[in-house]
């Protein structure tokens, strides 16, 4: 074996509220092709994201990163901003 970590999930979104201190909520968009209907439909999902410096606004465009549970609920962490929300 190498020492290499096992392979991380890498996640884009935009975040929609901030749910605590270092805490914003990131909602994830993919298509899928339905199974009946053979439409393309929209399938949405929230993670809250680990952030350590608070620099994540809402309406930014961010990715995160798979790693260790931090809580219950959060287990990625912000990788990078990809573009900012504007700011109001």
């Amino acid at each position: 074996m190498g020492s290499e970590s096992a392979h991380k999930r890498v996640v884009q979104g935009k975040i929609v509220s901030i749910a605590g201190d270092k805490s914003p909520v990131m909602l994830v968009e993919r298509r899928v092709v339905h199974p009946k209907y053979r439409k393309i439909v929209k399938r949405f999902k929230k993670y809250i994201i680990h952030d350590e410096e608070n620099k994540a606004k809402v309406g930014d465009v961010i990715t995160a990163i798979e790693c260790n549970p931090i809580s219950k609920r959060k287990a990625f962490k912000l990788k990078e901003i990809v573009t900012l929300g504007v700011s109001e």
